[in-house]
């Protein structure tokens, strides 16, 4: 009997080449079904950083209108209420991380921001206080661009 088990543990077995190569290939499978995955979720959350940014320049952007009933393009007056974000005056590309702001309309009446995410994608938000046209509107364009037809071609609900 413990000549049988001896026999059992010493066994010089192994796996065969076949055995090896359906698991690599397995392996392989399923990083081809994820890697792209993953490669979405960090693009959609990319954008999503660069949109909560706008957002968040446009909130500091409507505090300082309440104020002095008129925006601003100066990064020294959003800065002071909202620091956590990077500014910058004008519709250049903005670099990714940057909110760039541009004011029109009558006496500062209308604001728009713009910014760019890591993926490249550059977000629009612009915000119209007076006439037929009062509202929010949200976009993406390839330039950052805030002329009116622009900000007319935008939606109004959402990215």
């Amino acid at each position: 009997m413990m000549d049988k088990i001896r026999k059992g543990l010493r066994s010089d077995e192994g796996f065969t080449l076949v055995e090896l190569m359906v698991v690599v290939l397995i392996i392989a499978i399923l990083m081809a079904i994820a890697i792209p995955t993953f490669l979405g979720a960090r693009e959609k959350a990319q954008d999503r950083a660069a949109q909560s940014n706008l957002r968040n320049a446009l909130t500091a952007e409507k505090v300082y209108y309440v104020d002095k009933q008129a925006y601003t393009a100066t990064e020294t007056d959003i800065k002071a209420i909202e620091p956590a974000l990077t500014f910058a005056a004008g519709f250049t590309a903005p670099a990714a991380g940057t909110v760039n702001i541009g004011i029109g309309g009558t006496n500062g009446s209308n604001v728009c921001l713009t910014a760019t995410s890591a993926s490249g994608t550059v977000f629009l938000l612009a915000d119209v206080t007076t006439g037929a046209d009062a509202g929010t509107y949200y976009g993406t364009a390839a330039v950052a661009d805030c002329d009116t037809a622009t900000v007319k071609g935008l939606k109004t609900t959402g990215w």
